[in-house]
């Protein structure tokens, strides 16, 4: 992977005009961040815009680096999707049944 830092957005923008967009992650409006990956030819680019640090360009050297990097970011971002086998209701099973937690105040 290589990084090389952009400080315009309309750098960025010119950019993703001439590129495939494969995923967008994120969103400025409602967060910090937001990434492009993209492809051109046979380059694949992550371009991150950033209204609280600095915007940047990286380029993966596969598509497994490439397809690593576009998780990382959704699991980052909160859109990683939801596993639905968990079992959540396997924590709180007795929960409350316990008597010893209950406080005993005497005056």
């Amino acid at each position: 992977m290589e990084e090389i830092e952009i400080t315009s957005w309309l750098t960025l923008d010119s950019i993703k005009k001439k590129a495939e967009v494969v995923e967008k992650v994120g969103n400025l409006q409602t967060g910090h961040n937001m990434s492009i990956f993209c492809k051109i030819e046979d380059d694949l680019l992550e371009l991150c815009y950033s209204d609280t640090a600095a915007n940047y360009l990286r380029r993966y050297e596969d598509s497994d680096e490439f397809d690593q990097a576009i998780e990382q970011r959704k699991e980052e971002e909160g859109e990683s999707p939801y596993e639905e086998e968990r079992n959540f209701e396997e924590n709180f099973e007795g929960e409350g049944e316990d008597k010893s937690d209950k406080f005993d105040f005497e005056e």
